[in-house]
């Protein structure tokens, strides 16, 4: 049986500080824009106050006419409950005016999905990759069958079945337009398909083995979309013309094979490989620019802060988009804009080292943060829409959430049984979905930090998950061949 604590021990015990709300019943504080401009007056308000009173005071302070939703960050640690109780559980001072600072959120909310609404068999062999199209309104998906095939959302059914590849499909690529699927198999060859009609277009061929990645050109840069680029196996990195299937620049300094591309907005290629370095590539002639040194072992994975705007270029969260291109290239140019708010683009990568590193690529080669933390190779990585939060899939079966502007660590995400293997995000940057090889896909709430619906339905494990870009839609596919809808 365990002594009592001698008196002694008792008293040190009881002069420890306690973690609790400050007694004061009031707090000055000057909010201020994630620019560093202050807003309205200092204001004093009680210490238990909640961010919801603060997001009604600052629509006030601004003049909204409509009631915008903001988030609410105190010496970079968001505000999640009452005033009070985070100044006390974080150690702050309130000796002078705290500075809060808001940033706006998305208007719009996605519903959770919580409900499988079809289980579409038509694949023969395990669905590798499904992938929507910008609007949300189609659906493309690869199967190791050697099929491509394109899904009708409304009616859920198969719409075309694709032939043309004679080896497992890994990579499906939808172009920022939709005018064009771009899919990648184990032989090198690459098919582009008109999604409408469910045709091929076109070949693509130069690489010598498998297609690992493919990315296309931004809409800001180019509508009609017309170049795409493609990382192989062979090691080496192509741009193609999508209109005359020609390889218009081979990029080659990787001494392995090319895990993972993206075509940036500020005019960069980016190309991951299994020899540790992460390369950027200047994307109209082709030279190399910088070259990424931050792992110690193959680097599997990377994402964009932009990502969002890129992959839907000119349609907003409902779908639409200008007809005329030049309006739609000058749309997809605004919401650039707006999702990099004049911040360099940020470049996030996943190493078998179990770390991730971000970059700003345009400013540096050096990491501006090193995040430790998972226990086993990262999967995945993903920016939230809105550039704000990272995620990391893993084999360590958690996924783990990150501050995507300084890579500071914010949780973990525990509920699988088995590794994790991909991740999505709603369109609004409030949830997200995870994909595992125990069968089942989970939805988490990124204000609780909590799971929010546990979604088992997969008999087998599910390699690939997707949010569709207008939030409706989770779509999910894996060994047991069959893609699932879910639905709210």
């Amino acid at each position: 049986m365990a002594e009592p604590p001698t008196k002694m021990a008792r008293r040190e015990q009881s002069s420890q500080p306690k973690e609790e709300a400050p007694s004061d019943v009031s707090v000055i504080v000057q909010f201020q824009s994630s620019n560093g401009d202050d807003t309205g007056p200092q204001l004093d308000i009680p210490h238990n106050v909640t961010p919801m009173q603060l997001e009604v005071l600052l629509n006030g302070l601004l003049n909204n006419d409509e009631k915008l939703p903001y988030s609410f960050y105190i010496e970079e640690q968001e505000l999640l409950g009452e005033l009070g109780t985070h100044l006390g559980a974080h150690k702050i001072s309130v000796e002078k005016a705290l500075r809060i600072v808001y940033q706006p959120q998305a208007v719009f909310r996605v519903r959770p999905v919580a409900r499988c609404t079809a289980s579409i068999p038509g694949h023969s062999e395990a669905v590798l990759s499904v992938n929507f199209s910008p609007d949300g309104s189609r659906l493309a998906s690869g199967s190791g069958d050697t099929t491509v095939r394109f899904w009708d959302l409304n009616t859920q059914l198969p719409k075309h079945e694709c032939k043309g590849h004679k080896n497992w499909v890994l990579v499906v690529a939808w172009s920022p337009d939709g005018r064009y699927v771009a899919s990648g198999d184990m032989n090198g060859l690459i098919h582009l398909w008109d999604p409408v009609g469910g045709k091929m277009v076109g070949s693509c061929s130069g690489h010598g083995k498998w297609i690992t990645s493919m990315a296309w050109q931004p809409a800001h840069k180019a509508l009609p979309s017309q170049k795409f680029v493609s990382g192989s196996k062979d090691n080496t990195i192509k741009v193609w013309d999508a209109q005359t299937r020609r390889c218009l620049l081979s990029l080659s300094n990787h001494s392995q094979l090319v895990t993972a591309v993206k075509w940036g907005g500020e005019g960069l290629i980016y190309s991951a490989s299994r020899d540790c370095t992460i390369s950027a590539w200047d994307d109209t002639d082709g030279k190399l620019v910088r070259v990424f040194k931050g792992h110690g072992h193959w680097v599997n994975t990377l994402a964009l802060s932009s990502e969002y705007v890129l992959r839907t270029g000119a349609y907003d969260h409902t779908g639409k988009a200008p007809q005329d291109p030049e309006a739609a290239q000058q749309k997809a140019a605004e919401r650039y804009a707006e999702a990099t708010a004049g911040k360099p683009e940020r470049l996030v990568s996943g190493s078998d080292d179990f770390t991730l590193c971000l970059y700003e690529p345009s400013t540096g080669k050096n990491p501006i943060a090193r995040m430790t933390g998972h226990v086993q190779l990262i999967n995945q990585v993903v920016f939230s829409p809105d550039g704000r939060y990272i995620l990391s899939a893993s084999f360590d079966k958690s996924v783990k959430l990150w501050d995507g502007l300084k890579g500071t660590f914010l949780a973990t995400l525990r509920g699988h049984v088995g590794p994790v293997y991909q991740v999505a995000w709603s369109a609004d940057s409030r949830m997200f979905a995870s994909g595992s090889k125990d069968s089942t896909i989970k939805v988490w709430d990124l204000h609780s930090r909590k799971l929010k619906v546990d979604l088992p339905g997969h008999s087998d494990e599910v390699f690939t998950v997707d949010w569709s870009p207008d939030g409706s839609t989770v779509a999910s596919g894996g060994k047991d061949r069959v893609l699932k809808l879910w639905r709210h």
